[in-house]
């Protein structure tokens, strides 16, 4: 990689979280500061000004109600002992001067004490002489001053006289500077508790998301969601609170969530799944392997607990949908059968050629001849007819292994030479076709147990995107009585833990579109029919 390549991929390395932080935090601390700074910047002048003046009145009023100040006002101005009060309070309260005049301007007391006795400099003692307090900046004998008056009066409320404190300007600027660096102060010590504050806020989040990145979460949670949206398996999840927290694609598909079946605390039409969660939720056991009827779907499903430092903060169900799993299974057991009967047949197959071989060496010839076509013609009835019949291999192992089965228990399975089966349906169907066959097969055999010999008869015809499946036998038949409620789940005339192979017939035909009745005759026959929706194309009879 070229140096320019690395300093791109330098440049394109995310920000760490605690530098992320960091400055985002520092950089709105510091604006937040600064603009507190530069608003007291420019109000602390005024504040501290006004402050300073109501220092200034307020002796300028005291001095203003003293009796020996009035009492002096009306002698000759070296003949009072004004001079000295106000020069103590000049000196206590760090003023410029403190200047008593009378209604002539004529000083009674000066900082310079040869100024006593002649006139106040300044027109801005006029308004006072009027009877006014005011303030005004004017350059006096002392220099440049911020002065304030106040009038004398008498105790017949006469005014007398006038009171002047002044406070040099340069007092007045190193105040506002003072004021100003306090305010300095304060914004620096704000920066360091906020830079503590920054240093805490990012190792508390560093904790809290476990020294993650935020780019490395972004991706985690990218993996997550890619994850869980390609697993066939349904997740389900729900926090403490009882509200779901998560619902796979999966899960909104097997559990129809575009019918509106889930929303943000409940799954509507699927509460066994809520009452799994909450159950898990409260007890902290876990469920596994649990069939669920959910929305006419058998589910196969697993509930745990979520646990984090030893206290339940949720619950998860995976779950699956047991068709996919049934027909595997059964297609497995169709391959299985399909397996067993052609090893039956290749055992027969060789007793046969060991009968063949006997005769060639006995040289009787016609006797093979005969045997050779009659095995022959065997073999195209039974095996060659369903073949040609049933192109399923699936379906035709597996009614050949039921001819075989019930050849060993005595009674004879044929297949209708009008029946025609394309190989061509999904698993869905060819699921649902297995346990039709295989319950109605069984169900007959095992009614004509006790018959010496008994016959089942099985005709599957193709059309039009239809299979009819018709299953009769003459076994003792079904009772008028019991018709109505054979396809009910746990009904059974054969005792306890029995009554469930119908009941899944019916469940698996009317969950792909099909029906099924029953006619029955007891003593006589009974032939159940079963129409499933078929994908066969074009193909028919």
């Amino acid at each position: 990689m070229s140096s320019s390549q690395q300093g791109i991929a330098a440049r394109k390395q995310p920000m760490k979280l605690n530098t992320l932080v960091t400055l985002m935090l520092s950089a709105v601390i510091v604006l937040v500061l600064l603009s507190v700074h530069m608003f007291y910047f420019f109000q602390i002048g005024a504040a501290t000004r006004a402050q300073l003046e109501d220092k200034a009145m307020a002796v300028a009023r005291t001095l203003a109600k003293f009796p020996e100040i009035q009492r002096a006002l009306i002698l000759p101005p070296n003949a009072t002992s004004i001079q000295p009060i106000a020069k103590a309070v000049q000196e206590s309260n760090n003023l410029l001067f403190v200047v008593v005049t009378n209604m002539d301007t004529i000083r009674y007391s000066h900082l310079n004490p040869e100024l006593i006795g002649q006139h106040f400099i300044g027109t801005d003692i006029e308004p006072a002489i009027r009877g006014h307090e005011n303030v005004s900046v004017n350059q006096g004998v002392l220099g440049r001053a911020m002065r304030v008056y106040t009038p004398v009066y008498n105790a017949q409320h006469k005014q007398i006289g006038v009171v002047v404190v002044g406070i040099s300007l340069s007092a007045v600027t190193d105040q506002i500077n003072q004021s100003r660096w306090s305010i300095l102060w304060t914004i620096l010590i704000g920066t360091f508790a906020g830079a503590i504050g920054t240093f805490v806020l990012v190792r508390v989040l560093k904790r809290i998301l476990f020294g993650l990145e935020p780019y490395e979460i972004s991706t985690l949670f990218e993996q997550r969601q890619a994850i869980l949206n390609s697993l066939k398996e349904g997740v389900v999840a729900m926090d403490d609170q009882a509200q779901m927290t998560l619902v796979n694609q999966a899960a909104r598909s097997l559990l129809n969530d575009s019918m509106g079946t889930i929303s943000g605390d409940r799954i509507y039409d699927a509460s066994v799944i809520n009452d799994h969660l909450q159950d898990v939720l409260h007890s902290g056991r876990a469920r596994r392997d649990e069939e669920l009827n959910v929305n006419g779907r058998v589910l196969l499903s697993n509930t745990v607990p979520v646990r984090s430092q030893g206290r339940i903060i949720g619950a998860v169900c995976t779950f699956r949908d047991k068709t996919e799993i049934s027909q595997l299974m059964q297609r497995l057991t169709g391959m299985v059968n399909y397996v067993d009967a052609l090893r039956e047949r290749s055992h027969e197959f060789m007793n046969k050629l060991h009968v063949i071989l006997g005769l060639l060496h006995m040289k009787n010839y016609t006797q093979v001849e005969s045997y050779i076509l009659k095995t022959a013609n065997n073999y195209q009835t039974e095996i060659g007819f369903l073949l040609d019949k049933i192109k399923s291999p699936v379906i035709a192992g597996f009614l050949l292994s039921k001819i075989n089965r019930a050849s060993d228990g005595g009674h004879r399975l044929t297949i209708s030479d009008a029946s025609f089966l394309p190989d061509s349906g999904n698993e869905q169907q060819m699921a649902a076709l297995i346990t039709v066959i295989g319950n109605l097969i069984e169900n007959a055999l095992d009614a004509m147990s006790e018959q010496v010999e008994g016959e089942i008869h099985v005709m599957l015809h193709y059309q039009n995107g239809w299979l009819t499946c018709e299953v009769s036998d003459d076994g003792p038949g079904i009772e008028a009585d019991h018709l109505s409620t054979i396809f009910e789940k746990g009904f059974s005339t054969k005792g306890e833990n029995r009554g469930v192979g119908l009941f899944l017939l019916q469940q698996q035909t009317e969950n792909i579109g099909g029906s099924v009745s029953v006619e029955s005759e007891p003593g006589v026959f009974t032939q159940f029919l079963v129409q499933l929706p078929w994908d066969g194309g074009n193909q028919s009879a």
